[in-house]
């Protein structure tokens, strides 16, 4: 009965870890949207909308910390809770991320922003693709599109250089463009924390499935 109970409990909160995932690709998606039509009105829905993700991670903690104080588990069952409890965080950290971008893009007064970088539209891209690749992996618990995530991961670092070196050029051809750049760093490093936290989902897969990160044994 108690193993019964445990599994059904577990289920529900995999069930509400895929549901936040998908909010949480929602979230990219319109903000990539927003950024590149100039959309405040999406982007304010994106801001607003964030409130749901971050009440969802405190449902799934609630239920996660649940589990552990009832019913004890160990080994391959601890490992599920616990990693659940360190994806869930992530997921929220990439809803917070959309939403600061959102914040940045409803304040914009340039029309043509999404294309003022040139890569930052792709670094949005490439984002998007890990965050949906990571998500998809828990879900199917694939450890091969894990592993392919985390190879992106320099991808969008180098993508991230990239944006810096094109913003140092549009301020040597107009350093009164000081504020306006800041907003693109801002938005590229955000969509560099993206990458990370995507990486980190599939980091806590591994560990997951194997009780192993980065080939060191946690559980």
């Amino acid at each position: 009965m108690m193993r019964r109970v445990f599994d059904e409990q577990l289920d529900k909160l995999n069930i509400d870890l895929t549901k936040m995932g998908h909010l949480v690709e929602v979230s990219i998606e319109n903000m990539i949207d927003a950024f590149k039509h100039h959309d405040k009105a999406l982007a304010k829905e994106i801001i607003e909308n964030d409130r749901l993700i971050n009440d969802m991670e405190r449902s799934i903690e609630s239920r996660a910390f649940s589990l552990i104080l009832r019913q004890q588990p160990i080994a391959s069952d601890l490992r599920n809770v616990t990693s659940a409890l360190k994806i869930v965080t992530d997921l929220e950290r990439i809803g917070d991320q959309a939403a600061d971008i959102a914040e940045i893009i409803y304040h914009f007064e340039g029309k043509h922003a999404y294309r003022t970088v040139e890569h930052i539209p792709t670094m949005a891209k490439k984002a998007k693709i890990m965050v949906h690749e990571a998500i998809d992996a828990f879900i199917k618990k694939n450890l091969t599109t894990a592993q392919m995530v985390k190879d992106m991961d320099d991808e969008i670092d180098s993508l991230f250089e990239e944006v810096k070196q094109e913003v140092i050029e549009i301020l040597k051809e107009n350093s009164e463009k000081v504020d306006y750049c800041i907003d693109f760093l801002m938005i590229a490093k955000y969509l560099e924390r993206v990458g990370d936290h995507a990486v980190n989902i599939c980091e806590w897969l591994e560990f997951n499935q194997t009780g192993t990160v980065n080939q060191h044994r946690l559980i």
